[in-house]
């Protein structure tokens, strides 16, 4: 049955699906990702050289040159997913433990997207500085770092310190990942209602690490600051707030946009902010409820509505297109148009890690959001089809070799090469990956899902 004969009963019943076969499934396998082999062992004797006593020999090698680390380990494909479990999803504070579910199933989309070996870390510690140091202490293991689900505003400090410290690369991707999704997003939503990113308004629902993000990599994709206005617990932003000297102490990046957003300094809450805008960007608190159907209808002409709270969206699909929205998306995979980190950084770090880059860039994450429209394009877009889908496998490949071309370009890189060289690297190491679960799965190494409702 197609979703559009669907009852609004039995939609959100679909919606709800997920997370009960989550509780099945997950205690079934006991986690989703684990350590393989990926050299020979053809037989004990082949242990003299992984391990002693021939594996001194790179050792040795690698202390006169540290470089060399690259060539005679896994280092440049190792990342570690960092959290402290300060805020997981749409759930909030649940602690490291609790937030190890997601970092694996991050691990797992790393590797099976990706191609590169995650490593799941919760930590426990919530001091910013305690986190700092620990990161920078795994450097010598790892060819990069994927910050998630860290409250803020710490996670800006933490991502800030980190990036001018580190000599890998170092991500956050509550912030990065989604800005550079959600931009991609948008270059294909406006061109499909005729708009121009230079012209349109936005209003923007959530000023945490997310929505600041996107708003920078907005501006470097063209979109006028003046023309957005954005919303937080406590109303619209702007530089007259009762609240504006606890901003600029506290909350240095909302003062920042405070003070270059929302010229006209209008006030009140989302309905206001979102009165003749032409797109809504929400990533804020789990739905439905968070906006109001009657709030769409104050928008300009085809609303764009990004509505992209975990695990539910501000508003359903649905709802929003019957109140005259022209194009939604979500973070969801189970809605059409899922805006979602998942399309970002696998691709992002095979081209970072195939240049083996010193850091990510605010470029090389805006070459991955035009590469991403390129990709949705070049299969034709329609309003449910603005953004490639995780099915797409073409769009990683893709998306790394416009990385780490911009890594080159910008001098970031350690190794150069070519366009060819990049795409082959990276179609074969994702594809290994994708063949080698299908293998496990065949052989049943991988012992098959039990059935669900």
């Amino acid at each position: 049955m197609s979703e559009e004969k669907l009852t609004r009963e039995e939609l959100i019943k679909k919606a709800e699906k997920p997370g009960r076969d989550a509780m099945i499934l997950h205690p079934y396998y006991r986690g989703k990702v684990q350590v393989t082999a990926k050299c020979v062992v053809r037989n004990m004797d082949d242990f003299a050289i992984w391990y002693t006593p021939g594996v001194a020999k790179p050792c040795l090698a690698i202390k006169e040159d540290p470089l060399a680390v690259f060539e005679h380990t896994n280092k440049g494909n190792f990342v570690a997913v960092v959290s402290d479990g300060t805020r997981v999803l749409g759930l909030g504070d649940i602690g490291p433990e609790a937030a190890l579910p997601v970092m694996e199933g991050k691990a797992l989309l790393f590797k099976y997207l990706g191609g590169v070996d995650a490593f799941p870390i919760c930590v426990d510690t919530k001091d910013p500085d305690e986190l700092i140091d620990f990161v920078l202490k795994l450097q010598p293991s790892f060819g990069g770092v994927n910050l998630e689900d860290i409250s803020q505003p710490k996670c800006f400090y933490i991502l800030d310190e980190l990036r001018k410290r580190a000599h890998i690369p170092i991500w956050h991707d509550d912030q990065q990942g989604t800005a550079a999704v959600t931009v991609a997003g948008l270059i294909n939503a406006v061109k499909l209602v005729n708009k121009k990113l230079s012209e349109i308004k936005i209003a923007m629902v959530g000023a945490g690490a997310a929505n600041i993000r996107i708003a920078h990599q907005l501006f470097l994709a063209g979109v006028k600051p003046e023309n957005i206005i954005m919303v937080d617990s406590k109303g619209t932003l702007h530089t007259e707030r009762e609240d504006a000297e606890i901003l600029a102490t506290k909350y240095k990046e909302k003062w920042e946009l405070a003070q270059i957003t929302n010229p006209q300094k209008i006030r009140g809450g989302i309905p206001e902010a979102m009165k003749d805008a032409d797109v809504l960007i929400a990533l804020s608190k789990p739905g439905p409820g968070v906006i109001e159907p009657e709030w769409i209808k104050l928008m300009a002409k085809d609303p764009i509505v990004f509505t992209c709270a975990n695990p539910v969206p501000e508003i359903y699909p649905w709802d929003a297109k019957a109140a005259g929205a022209k194009i939604v998306a979500t973070g969801r995979s189970d809605f059409p148009n899922q805006v979602n980190n998942s399309l970002g950084f696998p691709g992002i770090f095979r081209g970072a890690l195939d240049v083996r880059a010193k850091t990510i860039t605010d470029e090389m994450c805006l070459a991955a959001a035009q590469e991403l429209a390129k990709v949705a394009e070049d299969n034709g877009l329609r309003e449910d089809y603005i953004i490639p889908t995780m099915e797409e496998w073409e769009v990683f490949p893709r998306e790394a070799v416009a990385v780490a071309l911009k890594a080159i370009e910008q001098g970031v890189a350690r190794v150069k090469r070519t366009r060819e060289e990049l795409m082959k690297m990276a179609e074969d190491t994702i594809r290994n990956a994708r063949e080698t679960v299908q293998l496990l799965m065949r052989e049943k190494l991988i012992p098959p899902a039990p059935k669900t409702e």
